[in-house]
């Protein structure tokens, strides 16, 4: 992902749609074969850190603050590209990932059946 100037930004930012909390969900895809990798919230600030570092930047509802992907574990997302939705409400968010998406070691959190299906 190039670097982007802060007006560019703050004029992408400009129309995004946050909720009553101040968040918009992220949802992370594989850049390379498009597997879901994960759903995460992010926050202005977080969405801001995400487009001027490369990495992924969300906000943990739990814990009440900024946490960049791979920080603990190693297993970082470099940021390949990150688009709104239709109603600009919630991102997609293309990434290199590094290891495992997932903190219990899987390659993608969606990775429970719920069942049936044809």
């Amino acid at each position: 992902m190039s670097e982007l100037s802060t007006s560019t930004i703050d004029h992408a930012m400009a129309g995004l749609h946050f909720d009553a909390a101040g968040l918009i969900p992220a949802v992370v895809q594989d850049d390379q074969d498009g597997t879901v990798l994960m759903v995460a919230w992010m926050d202005a600030e977080a969405v801001r850190r995400t487009l001027t570092s490369g990495r992924t930047w969300f906000w943990s509802r739990s814990r009440r603050q900024h946490w960049r992907k791979g920080d603990t574990s190693g297993h970082v997302q470099h940021v390949r590209s990150v688009t709104a939705d239709c109603d600009s409400d919630t991102l997609l968010v293309r990434v290199e990932q590094v290891g495992p998406a997932c903190h219990t070691g899987t390659r993608s959190c969606f990775a429970r059946p719920l069942g049936g299906g044809s």
